[in-house]
């Protein structure tokens, strides 16, 4: 048993231990050989403001159950959101029912007794926000009046938005692990419109955390959704060429979620990665490290087991531009003939090693060139690492803004973007389960006029 959950959660708690044990209890008396399941219990509230009314007030409870069950090599899911005794046991039994008709799979089955995970570690992913509907709307329209008094080119709001999100899921199998997890995540959102007519920009701003403590402020978020929209004035395409592009944080995790994919079980088995075989080579230019630590308290892609049941661990994944190892869960690394990482269901908070240059700085390095802000578009193919999307920034002239950008494409390939990264900035964004800097690519297509 792996139990973190806080005392106030005793009936939730109380309530997951009973599904888990009444599932996999009647699996075996179903004829499986294992079974594992996950199910969760969420509650939350999200509000949405436009023109300083509620546009849309949302209370949600939802609950999910899901079994796998294996007889041999073949397996079998189903799910249901009903928690009833009766429904636990009907859903156990279509999915023993379908493991009866599916062919076998010799990388099937639980992770090995002996790795599951003892010991967890309580992460504090669990903080409450005791918000009314009325103090989120309150909230959202002092975004939204933050954003408008911040600069008189706004002329229409977006939408500002408040949400809490509060849950306890577990994951729990038949070798007797049973991992019950607490965790909450909280946001503040504002999208902004400047200009008149066919001048009109779009853009936005959030904050994010598990503790509503450390979100930003209303007024933060709204005054730089409407710093943001403003800058995107008199956007336009630019020449075609090759030039340096910046990719801002917000964009620059984009690129090593590419990376996350192409180092990927599924990816590698299925050998469809440019990737493929580079354990121990460099992939990065030697200024790139990356570190996945999934043990931070607090931190909004903190996790102390994977889907399988195994301890997550920190590790090293790219030292000084080497590949070191792969992602992978059990299953993706039954068919490698390799060892889990403990990434069943992706990485953790994955870090980019931050360099000392802010984004202003690293403007002044590039010179002339893109700064990336907004992307558009899936034109990725992991294959080849052939890349082209759509985006939308800033064009920098002698380290400085000369004027927004629309309408273009950047193009390149991933393999020579990472080898051909020239600067990593300081400004890490903390936002998500991949914080990254800002970072600058020596050069790549930018297709425009």
């Amino acid at each position: 048993m792996a139990d973190i959950a806080p005392a106030s959660l005793a009936p939730q708690r109380q309530q997951l231990e009973r599904l888990a044990a009444l599932a996999l209890e009647s699996a075996k008396q179903s004829g499986a050989d294992s079974a594992e399941l996950a199910a969760s219990l969420d509650e939350g509230l999200s509000v949405r403001v436009r023109n300083g009314q509620p546009d849309t007030v949302e209370h949600n409870r939802d609950k999910s159950f899901g079994i796998t069950v294996y007889r041999g090599k073949s397996k079998g899911s189903a799910s249901t959101t009903d928690f009833s005794e009766s429904a636990i046991r009907e859903t156990v039994a279509r999915a023993c029912a379908i493991a009866r008709y599916t062919s076998e799979d010799p990388c099937a089955g639980l992770a090995d007794a002996d790795l599951m995970a003892t010991d967890l570690p309580d992460l504090d992913l669990y903080h409450p926000w005791q918000i009314s509907a009325e103090e989120a709307i309150d909230k959202a329209c002092e975004m939204e009046q933050a954003a408008f008094d911040a600069d008189s080119r706004v002329s229409k709001p977006g939408g500002a938005n408040v949400g809490r999100h509060e849950g306890i899921s577990v994951y729990a199998n038949s070798h007797g692990f049973c991992g019950i997890v607490p965790s909450s995540r909280h946001s503040l959102s504002c999208s902004m419109i400047a200009g008149e007519g066919s001048t009109m920009q779009r853009d936005h701003h959030y904050s994010v955390s598990r503790l509503p403590s450390e979100l930003d402020s209303p007024a933060s978020v709204g005054a730089e959704a409407a710093r943001r929209a403003v800058l995107r004035l008199g956007a336009k395409p630019v020449k075609t060429g090759v030039y340096p592009v910046l990719f801002d944080p917000s964009m620059a995790r984009s690129l090593l979620q590419h990376f996350v994919s192409a180092v990927s079980g599924s990816a590698l088995y299925r050998r469809s990665s440019f990737l493929l075989d580079k354990a121990g080579e460099p992939v990065f230019c030697p200024a790139v490290t990356l570190r996945e630590e999934p043990l931070i308290p607090r931190a909004l892609g903190s996790s102390a087991f994977d889907r399988d049941g195994l301890a997550r661990r920190p590790r090293t994944l790219v030292d000084a531009g080497v590949l070191q190892g792969y992602v992978l869960g059990s299953y993706s690394a039954r068919k490698l003939g390799l060892p889990s990482t403990a990434n069943a269901g992706g990485v953790r908070n994955l870090i980019l090693t931050p360099g000392e240059q802010d984004l202003p700085q690293l403007m002044k390095t590039m010179g002339t060139g893109l700064l990336v802000t907004e992307m558009m578009g899936q034109g990725v193919r992991l294959t080849t690492g052939d890349y082209s999307r759509g985006a939308a920034g800033l064009w920098i002239e002698n380290g400085q803004i000369s004027h927004a950008v629309q309408e273009i494409t950047v193009a390149g390939n991933l393999a020579s973007m990472y080898q051909n990264i020239a600067a990593i900035g300081a400004d890490t964004d903390i936002r998500g389960n991949i914080r990254t800097p800002s970072i600058l690519i020596r050069e790549m297509t930018i297709a425009g006029q």
